[in-house]
């Protein structure tokens, strides 16, 4: 048997998906997506934003209506990340979904309890030093003073127990996997999402505590 030279053998490429197919695979979920602001790789400006001195830059809506933009709607959402390329993503919280974001340490001591204890955690995911939890929602309660809207920059007083806790729910949102986040790193998945229930927030909120 003749060997095919080393010159000659080819690998298979692995096409790395682009930010619309990134967009259209949460479209597919039912998870609702708004164009986000993203980290400038050159000049002055540290966010794609028109703020001057943007505070969180690359990892906030770049519309005000964000909420109202929002959508899995594939025509539309294919329309804004062909005009907008590099837009980072943005995922409302309290529709589908709300989520526990935690710091690094914290977020992935508590995903080993809950493999430990054979639980399923749900999709999880990496941005930077923070480790989000993706859990069911809770969507609008009749018990306002148990659940609450969590802006990124806000932490409940409610729990205590967990500085640094932030629940992302109704009128909130998260800089989803798959965004480039400052320095040029991206947002990652540790646990991908798929078609089965998210899990209960109570349970996952148990190990977090």
């Amino acid at each position: 048997m003749v060997g095919v030279p080393l010159a000659r053998r080819t690998r298979k490429r692995v096409a790395h998906p682009t930010r619309i197919d990134i967009v259209l695979g949460y479209a597919a979920l039912g998870w609702a997506c708004a164009p986000g602001a993203h980290p400038m790789r050159h000049g002055t400006r540290a966010c794609s934003c028109d703020r001057i001195g943007c505070p969180d830059p690359g990892q906030h809506p770049l519309s005000p209506a964000w909420n109202v933009q929002a959508t899995t709607d594939t025509a539309m959402l294919t329309l804004w990340w062909q005009r907008e390329a590099e837009a980072n993503v943005i995922l409302p919280t309290g529709r589908v979904f709300d989520v526990f974001d935690v710091p690094a340490a914290h977020g992935l001591s508590a995903l080993s309890r809950i493999d430990a204890a054979g639980v399923f955690t749900g999709p999880v995911a990496e941005n930077g030093d923070r480790v989000l939890f993706y859990v069911a929602t809770r969507g609008n309660p009749d018990d306002e003073d148990e659940w609450w809207s969590c802006s990124l920059d806000c932490v409940p007083s409610a729990i205590e127990d967990t500085p640094g806790l932030r629940w992302h729910c109704r009128d909130s949102y998260v800089l989803a996997p798959g965004s480039t986040l400052p320095g040029g790193r991206s947002a990652t998945w540790l646990r991908a999402p798929d078609h089965r229930p998210l899990p209960d927030p109570l349970r996952i909120l148990d190990f977090l505590v």
